[in-house]
């Protein structure tokens, strides 16, 4: 059979000082059972391995900017895929990821996915309840109300759409992920499927502590819903 010149799937990774993490990305992929895939790591120059690591395992794009909303538009407009899916450079995809989101898009009404997140490292109860409550209830909820707000540690969107809408906002230091899926529901569904599921690193409820991660994200769904002005102090991590 001759192979197709595009792959499905173009999964899209931002980057910045991620030596530590960024091995288990790659580790998931190379685990994927659906194989029809590229990779590609948007990084922005820092001063450790990450680049080395990447160009191993994935097309590397520098970027000489700053922010996540712009590395992956980059790395969208860079992809050959007829499905984006972004990742964060700490969060390792589930075997069957890719599978699961491949069944998800036959429905061809389906416009963007989204799955489970959950801790990476062994951590309490409390803190994996917490990543299902983000992930899972308030996602539903929102797209229950026709409000989607997808995360972007685990966000599928047709290549099509993504374009169409405009992308994220280069503007935006926070929310992106949440500003971009409100405006792409208007080309068709979104919906979360459970057993799409990625696990992500907890070093920011490490650093925070659960109480100061808790209080910097409801402050800013505050400010991103009701002020219009989402944060723009996190740490340059991407």
């Amino acid at each position: 059979m001759e192979k197709k010149s595009k792959p499905y799937f173009s999964v899209i990774i931002p980057a910045y000082n991620e030596e530590r993490y960024i091995g288990y990305a790659f580790a998931g992929l190379k685990q994927q059972t659906f194989k029809d895939f590229e990779a590609i790591v948007v990084y922005r120059k820092g001063n450790d391995r990450t680049a080395q690591i990447a160009g191993k395992n994935a097309r590397v794009i520098i970027d000489k900017g700053h922010g996540v909303a712009r590395a992956r538009n980059k790395g969208a407009a860079a992809a050959r895929g007829e499905i984006l899916l972004f990742l964060d450079a700490d969060t390792k995809p589930k075997y069957n990821l890719l599978e699961e989101y491949e069944k998800a898009f036959r429905d061809k009404e389906l416009a963007v996915a989204t799955g489970l997140i959950l801790p990476l490292e062994k951590r309490k109860l409390r803190i994996k309840l917490g990543y299902i409550f983000v992930s899972v209830i308030f996602v539903w909820i929102s797209i229950a109300l026709g409000r989607p707000s997808v995360i972007g540690s685990n966000f599928a969107v047709r290549k099509k759409v993504f374009k169409k809408s405009g992308g994220f906002d280069p503007g935006l230091v926070t929310y992106e992920d949440w500003d971009l899926s409100k405006r792409l529901k208007k080309y068709g569904k979104t919906r979360i499927f459970l057993q799409a599921r990625v696990y992500t690193s907890t070093r920011r409820i490490d650093d925070w502590g659960m109480w100061g991660f808790f209080k910097y994200y409801v402050g800013n769904i505050f400010r991103y819903n009701f002020l219009k002005k989402p944060k723009k102090d996190y740490m340059p991590v991407r």
